[in-house]
């Protein structure tokens, strides 16, 4: 689960990374689907409060009904893929994130469960694997690995994989990891290695992409002020 305070301004947001993630979102009673990304997306600030949950890599196509590949980089209403009397009487029922985490449980209770192939896939993958030992691993051809992912992830195993390596590079140095260390040990060759792949994969700069330094904590009492940068889905570590 996330959340967002609303009276954010958009230079106080920051932009939502790729991460093989996808989002059921709540905004001002409406329900929509944030699907897998390939680039940066830059939020729109504003008045209103924002919650989300967020699906492991893999886990929310079997949920929506709909491969992963035609939500690629898109954000879009759920009554586009639902029948639209369903979605408002769903989204009758949900004021926040409370109610939008039940929401997703119930309809999650729904569904079977998460195929194990895919999740095979993506904890190899996150883990370092090539593409070629992770076919071999899970028993497809590099065709047939290729075409469950972008069902399942909304990219090829190749791009999941850089997508899965940047974010762990970048938790690492998040989490205090100096940043030439944190690229090799997410598997970069070198800290130059790392900064190409994230211009590459999200357009920003790898300092942009790690946003501002942690506060201190003196300054921690002003983090409240609207003037707080406030992560955006995809992009935390926080899934369902």
């Amino acid at each position: 689960m996330w959340t967002v305070p609303g009276g954010r301004a958009p230079q106080n947001v920051l932009p939502v990374l790729p991460d093989g993630c996808m989002d059921l979102l709540w905004r001002e009673g409406v329900l929509l689907v944030a699907g897998p990304d390939t680039r940066a997306y830059d939020p729109e600030g504003g008045a209103a409060a924002w919650a989300g949950v967020r699906f492991a890599p893999g886990d929310a196509p079997a949920l929506l009904g709909v491969p992963a590949h035609e939500l690629r980089d898109r954000r879009v209403l759920l009554a586009d893929l639902w029948p639209a009397p369903r979605v408002r009487r769903l989204a009758a029922g949900v004021t926040g994130a409370r109610e939008l985490e039940a929401l997703a449980l119930r309809l999650a209770a729904g569904v079977p469960p998460a195929d194990p192939l895919v999740r095979a896939v993506a904890a190899r993958l996150g883990a370092g694997w090539t593409v070629a030992a992770t076919a071999g691993a899970v028993g497809l051809s590099a065709r047939q690995l290729h075409r469950r992912s972008l069902d399942a992830f909304g990219y090829g195993p190749k791009t999941l994989a850089r997508i899965l390596r940047l974010q762990r590079a970048l938790g690492l140095a998040r989490g205090g990891t100096p940043p030439a260390e944190a690229a090799v040990v997410a598997g970069c060759a070198d800290q130059a290695h790392l900064s190409r792949e994230a211009r590459a994969l999200t357009g920003r700069t790898l300092t942009a992409c790690l946003g501002p330094p942690p506060l201190t904590a003196a300054a921690r009492h002003d983090a409240a002020s609207a003037k707080s940068w406030t992560p955006r889905p995809s992009g935390s570590s926080t899934t369902a």
